[in-house]
């Protein structure tokens, strides 16, 4: 699959932690949300990409952070 960014076929997958937090200073307290998705990362650009679990995305989407 081609990169969207550059349109290179050089992309590798790697597995990924990111934890994504609420931006903000009123939004510090807020607990992260961690997700462990697969990436694909163009090796010619940089750009990256990888897809939020449903479950995750709900938290997301109500603004709670993680639960974890």
């Amino acid at each position: 699959m081609r990169c969207k960014s550059c349109g290179a076929i050089n992309r590798h997958k790697f597995t990924a932690e990111i934890g994504i937090h609420s931006p903000g200073l009123k939004n510090i307290d807020m607990p992260v949300v961690w997700v462990f998705p697969e990436l694909a990362v163009c090796v010619e650009c940089g750009m990256a990409e990888f897809a939020v679990p449903e479950a995750e995305l709900r938290l997301l989407a109500k603004g709670e952070g993680a639960t974890r």
